[in-house]
């Protein structure tokens, strides 16, 4: 259970491709609200455009606020590597997130080391994320445009 919620985390599916783009059709199919477990939960869906492909790639993030801004980081829970919706934003950061039925667009940067304590204290998880891996996790600032 998490300290903050009080709730179950939801159980990680095998496939993750299949669980978000069932996730996201649910979000739009209801008008910008998460329903079943994941009601009530601090998740975005961030459509980036692929840094090879040019292709639009949409995920869904756990995210924080610090004041205007919004908080997600790129852990894909705890991997060896940094996601790939994290590389397609190194190369285009210009990216779109829904956190409600209007999609906005964002400027996505990552966090300067002298940032990092401070942005991380909107994102709980952080912690326990980055002992899954012996890379630093990138956090990533979106500023809206």
């Amino acid at each position: 259970m998490s300290e903050e919620t009080g709730r179950k985390a939801p159980v990680i599916p095998s496939d993750m491709k299949a669980f978000n783009k069932k996730l996201i059709a649910d979000f739009r199919a209801n008008h910008g609200q998460w329903t079943g477990q994941m009601a009530g939960r601090s998740l975005l869906i961030l459509t980036t455009t692929g840094a090879r492909t040019g292709k639009e790639r949409s995920a869904v993030l756990g995210y924080g606020r610090a004041g205007d801004r919004l908080v997600v980081i790129a852990s894909d829970n705890g991997a060896a590597s940094s996601p790939d919706w994290y590389h397609n934003l190194l190369a285009r950061p210009i990216a779109t997130v829904e956190v409600g039925p209007k999609p906005f667009k964002v400027r996505a940067r990552t966090a300067k080391p002298e940032e990092r304590e401070e942005l991380a204290k909107a994102v709980p998880y952080l912690e326990q994320q980055q002992g899954l891996t012996t890379r630093e996790i990138p956090i990533i600032v979106l500023d809206r445009e």
